[in-house]
Protein backbone atom coordinates (compact mmCIF):
# COMPACT_ATOMS: atom_id res chain seq x y z
CA UNK A 1 0.00 0.00 0.00
CA UNK A 2 1.34 3.50 -0.67
CA UNK A 3 0.06 7.35 -1.60
CA UNK A 4 0.85 8.37 -5.02
CA UNK A 5 -2.43 10.54 -5.69
CA UNK A 6 -3.83 12.68 -2.54
CA UNK A 7 -7.54 12.91 -2.07
CA UNK A 8 -8.52 16.30 -0.04
CA UNK A 9 -11.72 15.39 2.82
CA UNK A 10 -13.83 17.36 0.79
CA UNK A 11 -13.53 14.85 -2.40
CA UNK A 12 -13.70 12.36 -0.12
CA UNK A 13 -16.95 13.18 1.73
CA UNK A 14 -18.36 13.91 -1.35
CA UNK A 15 -17.51 10.12 -2.33
CA UNK A 16 -18.17 8.73 0.28
CA UNK A 17 -21.96 10.33 0.33
CA UNK A 18 -22.67 7.83 -2.59
CA UNK A 19 -22.16 4.90 0.06
CA UNK A 20 -24.64 3.88 2.69
CA UNK A 21 -21.41 4.01 5.11
CA UNK A 22 -22.71 6.95 7.11
CA UNK A 23 -20.61 10.53 7.21
CA UNK A 24 -16.36 10.76 7.02
CA UNK A 25 -14.96 11.10 10.37
CA UNK A 26 -11.04 10.80 9.51
CA UNK A 27 -8.94 9.36 6.96
CA UNK A 28 -4.69 8.57 6.54
CA UNK A 29 -2.67 8.11 3.95
CA UNK A 30 -0.93 4.29 3.90
CA UNK A 31 2.67 4.53 3.35
CA UNK A 32 3.34 1.04 3.53
CA UNK A 33 3.80 -0.88 -0.21
CA UNK A 34 4.37 0.31 -3.64
CA UNK A 35 1.45 -0.10 -6.20
CA UNK A 36 -1.73 1.68 -5.37
CA UNK A 37 -2.62 4.74 -2.79
CA UNK A 38 -4.08 3.74 0.03
CA UNK A 39 -6.05 5.47 2.56
CA UNK A 40 -7.51 4.32 6.20
CA UNK A 41 -10.57 5.72 6.46
CA UNK A 42 -13.31 6.33 9.61
CA UNK A 43 -16.65 6.96 8.96
CA UNK A 44 -19.67 6.97 11.91
CA UNK A 45 -20.84 3.60 11.09
CA UNK A 46 -17.67 1.41 10.70
CA UNK A 47 -13.87 1.34 8.97
CA UNK A 48 -12.47 0.61 5.53
CA UNK A 49 -9.73 0.75 3.10
CA UNK A 50 -10.26 3.59 0.45
CA UNK A 51 -7.81 2.35 -3.21
CA UNK A 52 -6.96 4.56 -5.47
CA UNK A 53 -5.56 2.22 -8.35
CA UNK A 54 -2.07 3.56 -10.12
CA UNK A 55 -0.82 2.69 -13.34
CA UNK A 56 0.31 -1.17 -12.29
CA UNK A 57 -3.16 -1.76 -12.11
CA UNK A 58 -5.87 -1.59 -15.09
CA UNK A 59 -8.93 -0.74 -14.89
CA UNK A 60 -9.77 -3.65 -16.92
CA UNK A 61 -8.67 -5.85 -14.66
CA UNK A 62 -10.68 -4.75 -11.46
CA UNK A 63 -13.58 -7.02 -12.59
CA UNK A 64 -11.12 -9.74 -12.26
CA UNK A 65 -10.43 -9.12 -8.73
CA UNK A 66 -13.78 -7.91 -7.51
CA UNK A 67 -15.14 -11.35 -8.66
CA UNK A 68 -12.28 -13.31 -7.52
CA UNK A 69 -12.85 -11.95 -4.13
CA UNK A 70 -16.70 -12.11 -4.09
CA UNK A 71 -16.25 -15.76 -4.88
CA UNK A 72 -13.58 -16.19 -1.69
CA UNK A 73 -15.85 -14.16 0.58
CA UNK A 74 -19.15 -16.22 -0.68
CA UNK A 75 -17.02 -19.75 0.04
CA UNK A 76 -16.60 -18.06 4.01
CA UNK A 77 -12.41 -17.16 3.15
CA UNK A 78 -11.48 -14.51 4.66
CA UNK A 79 -11.40 -11.48 2.29
CA UNK A 80 -12.32 -7.74 2.00
CA UNK A 81 -14.89 -7.38 -0.79
CA UNK A 82 -15.26 -4.21 -2.26
CA UNK A 83 -18.19 -2.09 -0.78
CA UNK A 84 -21.08 -1.57 -3.34
CA UNK A 85 -22.38 1.93 -3.46
CA UNK A 86 -26.59 2.88 -3.06
CA UNK A 87 -26.34 1.53 -6.93
CA UNK A 88 -24.99 -1.57 -6.89
CA UNK A 89 -21.10 -0.21 -8.72
CA UNK A 90 -17.87 -1.21 -6.74
CA UNK A 91 -15.67 0.19 -9.50
CA UNK A 92 -15.77 4.64 -9.33
CA UNK A 93 -13.56 6.91 -10.14
CA UNK A 94 -11.79 9.04 -7.94
CA UNK A 95 -9.52 12.20 -8.58
CA UNK A 96 -8.87 10.55 -11.47
CA UNK A 97 -8.10 7.43 -10.82
CA UNK A 98 -10.49 3.83 -10.54
CA UNK A 99 -11.52 3.47 -7.09
CA UNK A 100 -12.85 1.17 -4.30
CA UNK A 101 -13.95 1.35 -0.76
CA UNK A 102 -12.64 -1.93 0.66
CA UNK A 103 -14.01 -3.78 3.68
CA UNK A 104 -12.05 -2.98 6.98
CA UNK A 105 -10.30 -6.66 8.25
CA UNK A 106 -9.24 -6.87 11.99
CA UNK A 107 -5.91 -8.27 12.94
CA UNK A 108 -2.41 -7.78 12.09
CA UNK A 109 0.35 -7.98 10.08
CA UNK A 110 3.42 -10.25 11.75
CA UNK A 111 7.02 -8.72 10.77
CA UNK A 112 8.43 -12.07 12.32
CA UNK A 113 6.50 -14.53 12.27
CA UNK A 114 6.57 -17.93 14.04
CA UNK A 115 6.29 -21.31 12.50
CA UNK A 116 3.01 -21.64 14.05
CA UNK A 117 1.90 -18.19 12.40
CA UNK A 118 3.71 -19.10 8.93
CA UNK A 119 2.31 -22.95 9.14
CA UNK A 120 -1.64 -21.01 9.90
CA UNK A 121 -0.56 -18.69 6.63
CA UNK A 122 0.10 -21.78 4.60
CA UNK A 123 -2.74 -23.44 5.75
CA UNK A 124 -4.87 -20.62 4.54
CA UNK A 125 -3.66 -20.48 0.97
CA UNK A 126 -4.00 -24.02 0.82
CA UNK A 127 -7.88 -23.24 1.68
CA UNK A 128 -7.74 -20.53 -0.57
CA UNK A 129 -6.37 -22.40 -3.68
CA UNK A 130 -9.09 -25.59 -2.80
CA UNK A 131 -12.12 -22.69 -3.12
CA UNK A 132 -10.70 -20.84 -6.68
CA UNK A 133 -10.91 -24.28 -8.53
CA UNK A 134 -14.43 -23.74 -9.34
CA UNK A 135 -13.41 -20.11 -10.49
CA UNK A 136 -13.82 -19.18 -14.32
CA UNK A 137 -12.42 -15.97 -14.37
CA UNK A 138 -9.04 -15.53 -15.92
CA UNK A 139 -5.96 -12.95 -15.61
CA UNK A 140 -2.82 -12.84 -17.37
CA UNK A 141 0.59 -12.86 -15.11
CA UNK A 142 1.79 -9.47 -16.11
CA UNK A 143 4.48 -9.56 -14.02
CA UNK A 144 5.10 -13.69 -14.83
CA UNK A 145 7.76 -15.03 -16.94
CA UNK A 146 7.28 -13.42 -20.18
CA UNK A 147 7.71 -9.79 -18.59
CA UNK A 148 10.95 -10.42 -17.07
CA UNK A 149 13.47 -10.12 -19.46
CA UNK A 150 11.50 -6.99 -20.92
CA UNK A 151 11.71 -5.53 -17.41
CA UNK A 152 15.12 -6.14 -16.93
CA UNK A 153 15.94 -4.38 -20.09
CA UNK A 154 13.95 -1.65 -18.80
CA UNK A 155 16.12 -1.47 -16.28
CA UNK A 156 18.77 -1.80 -17.99
CA UNK A 157 22.54 -0.84 -16.83
CA UNK A 158 21.14 1.21 -14.06
CA UNK A 159 21.35 -1.61 -12.25
CA UNK A 160 25.14 -1.22 -11.66
CA UNK A 161 23.71 2.12 -9.70
CA UNK A 162 22.26 -0.48 -7.40
CA UNK A 163 25.20 -2.76 -6.67
CA UNK A 164 28.26 -3.02 -9.42
CA UNK A 165 27.88 -5.84 -11.58
CA UNK A 166 24.19 -6.43 -11.02
CA UNK A 167 23.36 -6.37 -14.24
CA UNK A 168 25.29 -8.43 -15.81
CA UNK A 169 24.53 -11.18 -13.11
CA UNK A 170 20.62 -10.56 -13.11
CA UNK A 171 20.74 -11.04 -17.09
CA UNK A 172 22.31 -14.45 -16.71
CA UNK A 173 19.97 -14.72 -13.69
CA UNK A 174 17.05 -14.39 -15.56
CA UNK A 175 17.91 -15.96 -18.59
CA UNK A 176 18.50 -19.38 -16.12
CA UNK A 177 15.28 -19.36 -14.65
CA UNK A 178 13.31 -18.85 -17.77
CA UNK A 179 15.64 -21.75 -19.40
CA UNK A 180 14.54 -24.16 -16.40
CA UNK A 181 10.51 -22.77 -16.21
CA UNK A 182 7.93 -25.48 -15.68
CA UNK A 183 5.27 -24.39 -17.69
CA UNK A 184 3.80 -27.79 -17.58
CA UNK A 185 2.49 -27.73 -14.24
CA UNK A 186 -1.04 -27.45 -13.17
CA UNK A 187 -2.29 -23.42 -13.23
CA UNK A 188 -5.15 -21.54 -11.53
CA UNK A 189 -6.24 -18.66 -10.04
CA UNK A 190 -3.88 -17.43 -7.31
CA UNK A 191 -2.70 -14.06 -5.10
CA UNK A 192 0.67 -13.89 -6.37
CA UNK A 193 1.44 -11.45 -3.46
CA UNK A 194 0.99 -13.60 -0.29
CA UNK A 195 3.50 -11.60 1.95
CA UNK A 196 3.54 -11.36 5.40
CA UNK A 197 2.03 -7.50 5.25
CA UNK A 198 -0.71 -9.20 3.40
CA UNK A 199 -1.95 -11.53 6.06
CA UNK A 200 -3.71 -10.25 8.83
CA UNK A 201 -3.74 -12.25 12.18
CA UNK A 202 -4.46 -12.08 15.60
CA UNK A 203 -2.00 -14.70 17.82
CA UNK A 204 -1.29 -17.59 15.39
CA UNK A 205 -5.22 -17.30 14.02
CA UNK A 206 -5.55 -15.84 10.16
CA UNK A 207 -8.28 -13.21 9.75
CA UNK A 208 -7.50 -11.69 6.41
CA UNK A 209 -6.33 -12.58 2.85
CA UNK A 210 -5.84 -8.61 1.63
CA UNK A 211 -4.42 -6.71 -1.68
CA UNK A 212 -5.14 -9.50 -4.17
CA UNK A 213 -4.28 -6.99 -7.13
CA UNK A 214 -1.70 -8.79 -8.67
CA UNK A 215 -3.84 -11.90 -8.55
CA UNK A 216 -3.18 -13.95 -11.68
CA UNK A 217 -3.74 -17.13 -13.33
CA UNK A 218 -0.36 -18.86 -13.33
CA UNK A 219 1.24 -22.68 -12.49
CA UNK A 220 -0.67 -22.94 -9.03
CA UNK A 221 2.25 -23.56 -6.81
CA UNK A 222 4.53 -20.35 -8.10
CA UNK A 223 2.01 -18.63 -4.90
CA UNK A 224 3.76 -21.09 -2.32
CA UNK A 225 6.91 -20.37 -4.27
CA UNK A 226 6.37 -16.55 -3.57
CA UNK A 227 4.85 -17.40 0.10
CA UNK A 228 8.18 -19.08 0.60
CA UNK A 229 10.73 -16.52 -0.43
CA UNK A 230 8.83 -13.81 1.41
CA UNK A 231 8.14 -15.22 4.61
CA UNK A 232 11.87 -17.39 5.67
CA UNK A 233 14.14 -15.18 5.09
CA UNK A 234 15.49 -12.01 7.26
CA UNK A 235 14.84 -8.76 5.71
CA UNK A 236 17.48 -8.07 4.10
CA UNK A 237 17.23 -11.72 2.49
CA UNK A 238 20.75 -13.65 4.00
CA UNK A 239 19.51 -15.54 6.80
CA UNK A 240 17.17 -18.17 6.00
CA UNK A 241 14.56 -19.82 8.74
CA UNK A 242 14.30 -23.56 7.94
CA UNK A 243 11.77 -23.37 10.66
CA UNK A 244 9.96 -21.13 9.19
CA UNK A 245 9.85 -22.96 5.47
CA UNK A 246 9.45 -26.18 6.78
CA UNK A 247 6.13 -24.64 8.21
CA UNK A 248 5.45 -23.51 5.00
CA UNK A 249 5.78 -26.44 2.98
CA UNK A 250 3.75 -28.82 5.91
CA UNK A 251 0.58 -26.01 6.00
CA UNK A 252 -0.14 -25.83 2.48
CA UNK A 253 0.95 -29.90 1.95
CA UNK A 254 -1.83 -30.46 4.70
CA UNK A 255 -4.39 -27.90 3.50
CA UNK A 256 -4.43 -28.85 -0.36
CA UNK A 257 -1.64 -30.77 -1.77
CA UNK A 258 1.77 -30.84 -3.15
CA UNK A 259 2.34 -33.22 -6.61
CA UNK A 260 5.71 -35.13 -6.37
CA UNK A 261 6.18 -32.78 -9.60
CA UNK A 262 5.31 -29.28 -7.65
CA UNK A 263 7.87 -30.67 -5.05
CA UNK A 264 10.66 -30.97 -7.75
CA UNK A 265 9.87 -27.71 -9.23
CA UNK A 266 10.21 -25.45 -5.98
CA UNK A 267 13.34 -24.40 -6.48
CA UNK A 268 13.17 -23.17 -9.79
CA UNK A 269 9.78 -21.41 -9.09
CA UNK A 270 11.26 -19.89 -5.74
CA UNK A 271 13.82 -18.73 -7.85
CA UNK A 272 11.65 -17.44 -10.52
CA UNK A 273 9.56 -15.54 -7.65
CA UNK A 274 12.77 -13.98 -6.09
CA UNK A 275 13.60 -12.54 -9.63
CA UNK A 276 10.06 -11.33 -10.42
CA UNK A 277 10.28 -9.06 -7.05
CA UNK A 278 14.25 -8.03 -7.34
CA UNK A 279 12.90 -6.66 -10.74
CA UNK A 280 9.80 -4.60 -9.88
CA UNK A 281 11.85 -3.52 -6.71
CA UNK A 282 14.82 -2.44 -8.89
CA UNK A 283 12.31 -0.64 -11.11
CA UNK A 284 11.05 1.25 -8.67
CA UNK A 285 13.93 1.95 -6.87
CA UNK A 286 15.60 3.64 -10.02
CA UNK A 287 12.10 5.76 -11.10
CA UNK A 288 9.96 6.19 -7.71
CA UNK A 289 8.91 10.01 -7.18
CA UNK A 290 10.59 11.99 -4.79
CA UNK A 291 7.33 13.70 -3.80
CA UNK A 292 5.67 9.97 -3.63
CA UNK A 293 4.35 8.69 0.08
CA UNK A 294 5.77 5.63 -0.27
CA UNK A 295 8.46 3.14 1.23
CA UNK A 296 11.01 2.12 -1.51
CA UNK A 297 11.90 -1.79 -0.88
CA UNK A 298 15.52 -2.38 -1.53
CA UNK A 299 15.62 -4.91 -4.63
CA UNK A 300 19.47 -6.78 -3.00
CA UNK A 301 16.72 -8.34 -0.54
CA UNK A 302 15.31 -9.98 -3.29
CA UNK A 303 18.72 -10.57 -5.09
CA UNK A 304 20.37 -12.49 -2.04
CA UNK A 305 16.87 -14.67 -2.08
CA UNK A 306 17.26 -15.50 -5.55
CA UNK A 307 21.24 -16.45 -4.82
CA UNK A 308 20.08 -18.99 -2.26
CA UNK A 309 17.53 -20.65 -3.96
CA UNK A 310 20.09 -20.88 -7.18
CA UNK A 311 21.93 -23.18 -5.16
CA UNK A 312 19.24 -24.92 -2.81
CA UNK A 313 18.31 -28.20 -4.23
CA UNK A 314 15.22 -30.13 -4.43
CA UNK A 315 15.73 -31.50 -0.54
CA UNK A 316 14.93 -27.86 1.28
CA UNK A 317 11.04 -28.44 0.01
CA UNK A 318 10.90 -32.29 1.20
Amino acid sequence: MAVYTQVSAEALARFLSGFDVGDLVSAKGIAEGVENSNYLVDTTRSRFILTLYEKRVSAEDLPFFMALLDHLADRDLPVPPAVPDRNGRVIHELEGRPACLIQFLSGVSVSHPTPAQAQAAARAMGRMHRALTDFSGERPNSLGPAAWKPLFERCGRDLDAIAPGLYAAAGAAVDEVLARWPHELDRAAIHADLFPDNVLMLGDRVTGLIDFYFACTEVRAYDLAVMHGAWAFDAAGTRYAAEIGEALMTGYADSHGLTPAERKAMPVLAAGAAIRFFLTRAWDWLNTPADALVTRKDPLACWNRYRFYADAGETLFL
